[in-house]
């Protein structure tokens, strides 16, 4: 058998993008419909999490935006981000061959847990990404405890 056909063996980037495609269909099950306004939700963006001892890091992927049209909120530990990427107005004139870039309502949910300070959470704009910076309660923060030796 010739093993380049065999289903079993990914080469190049195929797990990742398997991974993604996965998770993107996943996210649309979920996601699509906002259940507050009953609106199907448009696309949803890629993010990145990281976290420190002291503050969790989201960045998320959204060219063509304004800061206006981004909403940011922790609820119960989750980071909301939502918000509206307005598309290019058809033109009369213009035949369409192609419309690949997402716009419409968006919405992105990413657990953090209950250890957050909600006061003191920063978000920047810059070059199509928003970077929010989410500090940890001062008692959740990691703490090294030295172990001491009795004789």
């Amino acid at each position: 058998m010739n093993s380049s056909l065999s289903p079993f063996r990914f080469r190049g980037g195929l797990p990742n993008d398997f991974r993604r495609e996965i998770d993107d269909v996943m996210n649309r099950f979920f996601d699509l419909r906002d259940e507050g306004s009953g609106e199907t939700l448009s696309w949803t963006p890629r993010v990145n999490l990281a976290e420190s001892d002291d503050h969790y890091e989201v960045s998320a992927d959204l060219p063509g935006m304004k800061p206006d049209d981004i909403d940011i909120e922790i609820r119960h530990g989750d980071l909301w981000i939502t918000g509206t990427r307005h598309g290019e107005s058809e033109q009369k004139e213009q035949t369409w061959h192609r419309i690949e870039r997402f716009h419409g309502q968006f919405r992105r949910v990413v657990r953090l847990g209950d250890d957050v300070d909600t006061e003191n959470v920063s978000a920047e704009y810059e070059d199509g990404v928003l970077r929010i910076t989410v500090p940890k309660a001062e008692d959740a923060r990691t703490k090294r405890i030295e172990v001491k030796c009795r004789s």
